[in-house]
């Protein structure tokens, strides 16, 4: 009923705060795992007396050789030092059409043209950097999604060519913040959605003849059927050296593919190495391989059913139901017994991570990445899908593919990248974190199989409430009286004890209930300055066993409590209330954004600034906050972030902006706790 009356999306997102929670798989096998005296294995004990043991998750590596110093070694082509600077040179100014509209001309747009070449303006910066950043994920992925990316966009540019030479009008595709978040998907952003008869083979169709005839059949498809799907505007409208940038991307473009001429599968080395572990190393138990992008799970599909595996299946965003796969996949854990030994059972299923959520695959143990995201989180979901109740393996195998002579060359690749990317003018962020020095040594880790690598870390996912409640629930299990005599306990109580170690200073550890009833922790030393606002980490500090001893409290006690309220009432203005729970896309955009705001406010725009107070005050659209939960995900670095945020704004689609009347309360000081370092001074 409350929510029928209320006119705030926020007031739900309250309500699931409340009553949801978050806990890790590390958080519970720390907390509520049992331990199996005679095998010494963790487990959870349920109800009905089942256990249910939690896996080792063993990281391995398998080694492919590369020479590029041999010229046959196809693979080896694309991590040479031509074909990174083939791409950061390419202008993409397919991506960047705004910028090559005439000032002068003769010829005025229409209404339609002035509102379209006003939207390719705005977000003709941030496709650039997408469009550069996925064709480099697309070079780490696999050869072929590389060359298939790139003679699409070689395609797609003799189109605007066709369009040029014969005075028609251009087709514009979506380039707005959809386009933006469909970077993230697994699809191809340069698919061309043409009739069937329209064959694309880049092998045999690159000479600029055949891509002149094909562009030509292609456009007028297009303009004859499909032209309700496009934007529209005259090339007439466009500066001489907007042809003149299609044609040198062009022509960098068949450079590139000129390496795939005689490409043959079986010559992948990588490809090789995937039918060897599937035929000799694991050739009876199911095996889940992952990929990024939905080329390359095609190919591999085609190419592994040609060398007669059987049992098979490929599954990507276009697959119209993923789950009846993972159940043909996994038939036991999603509770179909008919389907197991039967023909419809799938041995070997091939995916981009459209199953890397949200879907019972632990029928099987084994899980392999054909290439390496370039944010962990995806790795961790990834063999998360299989390391689930009612696993009944030991250990969890997550493969990584690696080249024989080491992965120094890999690091050397994404950090050329990561630098060029920064140093291009046009580039303003990219839709994944790109690995930076401290993701080197997680490369180095998963290369060497360290154990432990694909365990989350227990306090990056965790939310307050839950690590708060646990706390409780450790105590009142120690001792249940407790129970009863906290609850009775009056406000503004307060303690002090000794430090952990004499490095830290004396403080104060202030637990407030703030004016809009959110909880909120604050650390203060003996000088009146912040340590800390970090919920978690003031939680551990407040830590006590039963037996930790209460002292006197410091001098200047309820002089820092009080500099420590006004510390909680900056921090819900800065990130309180308003911004709901702290794993909610609203809360981590605007940490996000503020830091980003300090660290660099000369990059500031006046339109973020306004972006930023109605995120502050006002509650996400739902498409806001589904577009922000995916690319926060993925790993989004600030800069394209903060372009994000001001091209949602900008197309209306950021918050529901209506009044909010506030009440004014008193905030309550809960409890507080001294601390004191180990030394002869207060």
């Amino acid at each position: 009923a409350a929510f029928e009356k209320s006119d705030f999306i926020d007031d739900w997102r309250e309500l699931m705060r409340l009553f949801l929670v978050r806990r890790t798989r590390s958080f519970i096998k720390k907390n509520y795992a049992l331990k199996d005296e005679e095998n010494g294995r963790d487990y959870l004990l349920f109800p009905n007396g089942k256990r249910s043991y939690f896996p080792d998750r063993i990281p391995k590596r398998i080694t492919y050789k590369n020479n590029t110093k041999l010229k046959y070694d196809q693979y080896a082509k694309f991590y040479t030092d031509a074909v990174v600077e083939a791409v950061n040179q390419m202008k993409l100014a397919r991506y960047g059409i705004g910028n090559y509209i005439k000032e002068n001309s003769i010829i005025r747009p229409t209404k339609d043209e002035d509102f379209i070449i006003e939207n390719l303006t705005r977000a003709g910066k941030r496709l650039i950097g997408f469009s550069r950043t996925n064709l480099f994920k697309r070079l780490e992925s696999s050869g072929y999604a590389f060359l298939f990316s790139a003679y699409r966009m070689l395609l797609r540019n003799y189109v605007f060519i066709y369009a040029i030479d014969n005075k028609r009008a251009i087709p514009i595709g979506s380039q707005d913040v959809n386009l933006l978040d469909n970077f993230n998907s697994d699809e191809d952003w340069e698919v061309l959605k043409v009739d069937d008869k329209v064959e694309i083979i880049f092998e045999n169709s690159n000479s600029p003849e055949k891509l002149e005839i094909l562009s030509s059949k292609i456009y007028n498809e297009m303009f004859t059927n499909q032209k309700k799907k496009y934007s529209w505007i005259r090339s007439e409208l466009f500066e001489s050296s907007f042809k003149r940038h299609l044609v040198e991307d062009c022509q960098k473009l068949a450079g590139i593919l000129q390496l795939a001429k005689g490409w043959q599968p079986e010559k992948d080395k990588q490809l090789n190495a995937l039918e060897n572990l599937l035929l000799e190393e694991h050739p009876h138990e199911k095996v889940i391989i992952f990929t990024q992008f939905a080329d390359t799970a095609k190919y591999l599909f085609e190419q592994l059913e040609v060398r007669g595996i059987k049992k098979i299946a490929c599954v990507t965003g276009d697959t119209k139901n993923p789950t009846e796969y993972a159940h043909r996949f996994s038939p036991i854990s999603n509770e179909r017994p008919n389907i197991k030994n039967s023909k419809e059972e799938i041995r070997i299923i091939i995916s981009t991570d459209v199953l890397s959520e949200g879907q019972n695959l632990q029928d099987a143990h084994i899980v392999l990445n054909y290439d390496l995201p370039w944010a962990l989180i995806r790795l961790v979901q990834r063999v998360g899908r299989v390391d689930r109740i009612g696993q009944k393996s030991q250990r969890i195998y997550s493969y990584f593919f690696f080249p024989e002579e080491g992965i120094e060359k890999i690091i050397r690749l994404r950090q050329k990248l990561n630098r060029r990317l920064k140093e291009n003018a046009e580039v303003v962020g990219s839709d994944e974190r790109f690995f930076e020095q401290q993701d080197n040594r997680v490369l180095e880790n998963l290369y060497n199989e360290k154990s432990g690598i694909l365990d989350e870390d227990p306090e990056t996912e965790i939310d307050l409430a839950s690590y708060a409640y646990q706390i409780w629930k450790n105590a009142t299990d120690n001792n249940p009286k407790l129970k009863h005599k906290i609850p009775q306990m009056s406000d503004v109580q307060y303690s002090t004890k000794m430090m952990d170690t004499a490095l830290e200073k004396n403080g104060v550890l202030v637990y407030t209930k703030t004016a809009e009833n959110n909880d909120v922790l604050s650390w203060i030393d003996k000088d009146g300055t912040l340590i800390t606002q970090s919920q978690m980490n003031i939680l551990k500090a407040a830590e006590c066993n039963p037996k930790t001893k209460g002292l006197p409290k410091i001098s200047k006690h309820h002089e820092l409590v009080q500099i420590g309220v006004k510390a909680a009432h900056i921090l819900e203005k800065e990130a309180g209330g308003n911004l709901g729970r702290k794993n909610s896309a609203k809360f981590r955009t605007y940490m996000r954004i503020s830091e980003y705001h300090k660290k660099f406010p000369v990059l500031v725009s006046a339109e973020l600034k306004h972006a930023i107070d109605e995120l502050y005050q006002y509650p996400l659209t739902e498409y806001a906050k589904e577009v922000l939960n995916r690319q926060l995900k993925a790993g989004i670095e600030d800069e394209a972030l903060a372009n994000l945020l001001v091209l949602l704004r900008e197309e209306d689609n950021l918050c529901i902006i209506k009044e909010r009347k506030t009440v004014s309360k008193e905030p309550k000081i809960i409890c507080t706790m001294g601390l004191k370092a180990e030394t002869k001074n207060d």
